[in-house]
């Protein structure tokens, strides 16, 4: 019995912790450290995309170019490499347009002869059918009535002046002279500047006419200039008959074609002509003797030539792209440079924007205010001048032995 006494006290102290724990709240596990929220890697920027590249624009030249070269063939009529520099104009083209064969008809056939070649081969799509020409300024209108040409318009075409071209484009000015004196100041010391000088006693014996103005055009336009200096028009140059005949009354006209020859040899030391050809004149004399050229500061006369498009052309597309080089301000400019003198249609135009070179306008005399005068007064005037000389002036123009 003690040792089961012993054993209770033991078993109800086991009891009781027991309970006390029984009845303790539950330990809390420890709770770990906070951790950073992991930040979202942030996305790759997508890489642009790489435009694609624009095709350059083909220029409307470029485009007429490409037609051109599938044509393969520009053919030409009536022009000599020695008129107005032509033989530069022609290297030119085929230089910036290789592909291109410039095939030359008749370099020394005139203005009727073109017509006539366009006439002649209107079913012809070979190399003897004109694709384009360069005419005398009075048959423009006249190939236009016959449906011999067809319009087109250079993208130059505001600025060839309204008076030498057609309005509807079908033939339009290329190049121009303007009537001038060609003096031999070997001669002549007092160089005469206007129409009103050359009625002076002192150039009695001196003044020479290019022509004969019953038949020659220069001649004919010579009197038209005299006209526009002393108060008369192209179409009515009765004023110029009267000039002239004064001019013949004074002994200053001489009865001779005047010519290169005949102002060096001081037949007539005096020539009125072109201003291109006596340009070129003075050049080919190199100095002997002294070649003054003058325009006069009245009377400015142009004498214009034309290109047109034959209405058959074989090769249209090179025909138009020839026209482009001829306008351009390269083709222009080729007109004017030695040897060829003549003055391209848009000189005023480029001459304000400041397009001829310094040492180039240096060389030629100023064609600002020259008239370009119409087909109808050109005719209108011929008539005059023609029938009206005899009675008028009495002087008969010959050429010399």
């Amino acid at each position: 019995m003690k040792a089961l006494a012993r054993v209770m006290p033991i078993a109800v102290l086991l009891l009781v912790a027991l309970a006390i724990m029984a009845c303790a709240p539950a330990a809390q596990p420890t709770a770990a450290p906070p951790t950073a929220a992991p930040q979202p890697t942030a996305m790759p920027q997508p890489t642009a995309m790489p435009q694609p590249t624009a095709a350059p624009q083909m220029s409307a030249i470029d485009k007429l170019y490409e037609e051109a070269k599938k044509e393969g063939m520009l053919t030409t009529i009536a022009l000599p490499h020695d008129w107005c520099n032509y033989g530069g104009v022609i290297e030119g083209f085929k230089k910036k347009y290789p592909g291109i064969t410039v095939n030359e008809l008749n370099p020394d056939a005139g203005s009727g002869d073109e017509i006539e070649a366009i006439k002649a081969n209107k079913d012809n799509k070979g190399p003897q059918a004109p694709d384009v020409i360069d005419v005398g300024f009075a048959f423009g209108d006249s190939a236009k009535a016959e449906g011999l040409i067809q319009p087109y318009k250079v993208a130059t075409w505001d600025e060839i002046p309204a008076g030498a071209k057609d309005p509807d484009g079908y033939w339009y000015g290329d190049y121009y002279g303007v009537m001038a004196f060609m003096v031999n100041t070997d001669v002549v010391k007092n160089v005469p500047q206007d129409w009103a000088d050359l009625l002076k006693p002192e150039y009695k014996g001196q003044i020479g006419m290019s022509g004969d103005p019953r038949t020659s055009n220069q001649a004919i336009q010579t009197v038209q200039a005299a006209a526009l200096a002393n108060g008369g028009t192209v179409a009515e140059p009765s004023k110029g008959l009267e000039y002239f005949a004064a001019m013949n009354k004074a002994g200053n006209l001489v009865p001779l074609i005047a010519n290169n020859a005949s102002v060096a040899k001081g037949e007539t030391p005096i020539r009125m002509t072109w201003d291109y050809n006596a340009l070129a004149g003075r050049d080919s004399m190199q100095g002997n003797p002294k070649i003054e050229v003058v325009v006069p500061k009245s009377g400015k006369i142009a004498g214009v030539y034309v290109q047109a498009i034959s209405a058959y052309a074989p090769h249209p597309n090179a025909a138009k792209l020839w026209m482009e080089y001829l306008y351009s301000d390269e083709g222009q400019l080729i007109w004017l440079s030695p040897p060829g003198y003549c003055h391209p249609i848009r000189q005023d135009a480029m001459d304000k924007a400041g397009k001829i070179p310094a040492d180039l306008k240096a060389k030629l005399p100023s064609t600002e205010g020259a008239v370009f005068p119409s087909n109808a007064d050109l005719v209108a005037g011929k008539e005059v001048v023609v029938k009206g000389w005899d009675a008028a002036v009495g002087a008969d123009i010959k050429a010399g032995q």
